[in-house]
């Protein structure tokens, strides 16, 4: 059965204030939430250390039940530290590590539940001649980007510069007629009314690239595909993060406009100009603080939003680095295993049970170790290595790779005289003991025989089994053709 349009509408409300926003500021300690958090975080200071608010949030709480505000319960129990861990768990309040140092940050619905109170208390807001200017301008604009015939794109900035031009020719003729301070105040106005908004769109870019970020690690600990596939995805997915959310996407856009540095520099001296201009003197104090905290803000939140792009892209490039699919099974499986273990135990457990804590992990059953160690001698000799003649080769190829043929090159040394010239007797050997490491094996032996080193250079051609060649240089060798004997 479809639902009835109350129905619908209820169930649209029942949602909308299911928000952290609206939970917020429909909470009983509303008051005190909205309070607390405005005098914690200013635009000059949008990270606080955890042991500072603590402590101002305590101080401000004592001050409050000192003065009577607790008589009805308008206060939340408990002390400074439950008071913000509770703001944490219901979305309020963000800890992170900033410079090994633990800080809480407004969340966007934190900002954006500040910003409704804010204006709410700061009066009604108005239908002014700069907002619906602002309106219209931004329409025009629309309308124009989305035009796709040239020639009505060109016939609106035509207009628009003819409009330009007329502006032009009055203002040197001296026929353009002051501004009001009247006007100026309500275009101030609405700039404010704009600005207020920017900070809760900062922070809800940053969180999602952090929920991303979030979600990019729990799919990678359940991903099971071959490592190397897993690197190249999930590092693309790193690299890229600004634009893996629709809001990062839209950062991205914005921030060709705000994140050069010049742009934020001529924004707060147009602001620090307008401050000194007659009209600001209708504008409330707080009114002139957060014209002149605008450039700040902004600042401020594309530091915020660049610093979670950087930190997710550590942290997905330091996940995937360390990415061990096996061991994470491993891990999974062992917690599996760990909760169908409780919950068998809880079936049949009672409230005064207790669980025995493993205080050492089972020893494995490895036989007799040896309890002396003053024989250093091996309780038994290993066994004598196989004859040559008994050792098997998989086939001819994988020899032909292998090590020298010693007793090969010893033949052949025995039959070249008392003494030899290495690289002469190499390059007359056979063409299977004439390898590379053929060459290291008869220089060995003419080590090992008794050898003479010249500073003539010798050149000798070794064949590989492929049939390739490769010539070696080294220093002249004279070698004996039997081991000499040491002197008396």
């Amino acid at each position: 059965m479809s639902n009835t349009r109350a129905e619908a509408a209820y169930q649209r409300s029942v949602a909308a204030f299911r928000n952290p926003t609206l939970d917020l500021l429909h909470g009983r300690h509303a008051p005190f939430v909205v309070a607390m958090l405005s005098i914690v975080f200013t635009p000059d200071r949008p990270a606080v250390a955890v042991a500072d608010a603590h402590a101002e949030i305590g101080e401000a709480l004592d001050e409050l039940r000192a003065a009577g505000y607790d008589d009805d319960r308008r206060l939340p129990a408990g002390t400074a530290r439950e008071i913000c861990r509770h703001w944490v768990r219901v979305g309020w309040l963000a800890p992170q590590i900033e410079h090994d140092v633990e800080v809480y940050r407004l969340t966007a619905h934190a900002v954006g539940a500040l910003d409704i109170a804010g204006r709410t208390a700061g009066g009604r807001s108005r239908v002014s001649r700069s907002r619906v200017r602002t309106l219209l301008d931004a329409v025009d604009r629309l309308s124009r980007d989305a035009e796709t015939d040239p020639e009505q794109r060109i016939a609106m900035l035509l207009a628009e510069r003819e409009a330009l031009d007329a502006e032009i020719a009055r203002l040197r003729d001296d026929e353009a007629e002051p501004i009001d301070d009247e006007q100026l105040f309500e275009e101030a106005e609405n700039v404010l009314h704009l600005a207020r908004e920017l900070p809760a769109d900062f922070s809800r870019v940053a969180e999602s690239i952090k929920a991303m970020q979030r979600d990019v690690v729990a799919d990678l600990r359940r991903d099971v595909r071959p490592t190397g596939e897993i690197l190249r995805e999930y590092l693309q997915r790193g690299r890229h993060v600004m634009q893996a959310t629709p809001e990062g996407r839209a950062f991205e856009g914005a921030l060709r406009l705000i994140g050069d540095p010049e742009h934020i520099d001529r924004l707060t001296d147009q602001l620090r100009t307008l401050l000194t201009q007659p009209f600001s003197r209708l504008m409330a104090p707080e009114q002139r603080a957060d014209l002149d905290a605008i450039g700040r803000q902004v600042q401020q939140g594309v530091q915020e939003v660049l610093t979670a792009q950087r930190r997710a892209s550590q942290v997905i490039t330091a996940q995937v680095r360390t990415h061990d699919p096996v061991r994470d099974r491993q891990v999974d499986e062992l917690l599996r295993g760990v909760m169908a273990g409780l919950q068998a135990w809880m079936q049949h457990s009672r409230p005064g049970d207790r669980v025995e804590p493993l205080h050492t992990f089972p020893v494995a059953d490895i036989g007799h170790l040896r309890q002396s160690l003053s024989d250093l001698n091996p309780p038994g000799a290993p066994a004598p290595l196989p004859a040559r003649e008994d050792v098997e080769f998989v086939d001819a190829d994988t020899r032909a790779w292998g090590g020298p043929h010693y007793a090969e090159l010893e033949e052949y040394v025995a039959t070249l005289g008392d003494h030899f010239d290495l690289a002469t007797a190499f390059e007359g050997a056979d063409d299977d003991t004439r390898r590379p490491v053929d060459l290291l094996g008869l220089l060995e032996i003419a080590h090992r025989n008794g050898m003479t080193e010249t500073d003539e250079i010798s050149v000798a051609e070794a064949r590989r089994p492929d049939g390739t060649y490769r010539r070696f240089a080294f220093g002249a060798v004279t070698a004996r053709t039997v081991k000499e004997l040491p002197h008396d």
